[in-house]
């Protein structure tokens, strides 16, 4: 009688993954928490909104609050060409968009090529940084999007609208 050899990849967790850019560095998000991805659209400035919102959406009949991630990271902000994107997230029950440079792609990527991230990567916080993906070429740093905003900041942005 033969017996099935299985390999550790074949228990292997897959995460599945939407990647983008934002300046030279790849990040990516879970899959699940992606509603949308839209091209760049008009935004309507709120007053007195945080620094971090460019505005907010009208989608289908929503509001929807847009965040710049750039900015949101601390990173320098860039002016909107052809491939910037608003990537739509529902995070704990709130739907928000976010501005990134371009997306890449969908990724489905075993769990196995990732760690945990070093104290700084990329000058973003590491606590909203999951773990880092050794993909090939590249590396792809997981975002946690649930870490991006305090709870104090979601509900702000639920309130915008």
């Amino acid at each position: 009688m033969e017996t099935l050899k299985t390999t550790k990849q074949e228990y292997d967790e897959l995460l599945q993954l939407v990647s983008f850019n934002l300046e030279k560095e790849e990040y990516g998000v879970d899959i699940l928490k992606v509603r949308e991805i839209n091209k760049m659209m008009q935004l309507t400035k709120v007053p007195n909104s945080p620094y971090y919102v460019e505005g907010v959406i009208n989608l289908r009949g929503k509001i929807i609050p847009v965040v710049d991630l750039r900015t949101k990271l601390g990173m320098t902000k860039k002016e909107y060409d052809k491939n910037t994107r608003i990537i739509v997230v529902e995070v704990e029950d709130k739907t928000l968009g976010f501005i990134v440079d371009q997306v890449s792609e969908v990724l489905r990527i075993p769990k196995s090529v990732t760690e945990a991230p070093p104290e700084i990567v990329s000058g973003v916080d590491s606590e909203y940084i999951t773990s880092v993906g050794k993909l090939d070429d590249r590396l792809l740093i997981l975002l946690d999007l649930n870490k991006v905003f305090t709870n104090e900041q979601k509900d702000m942005l639920t309130n915008i609208n």
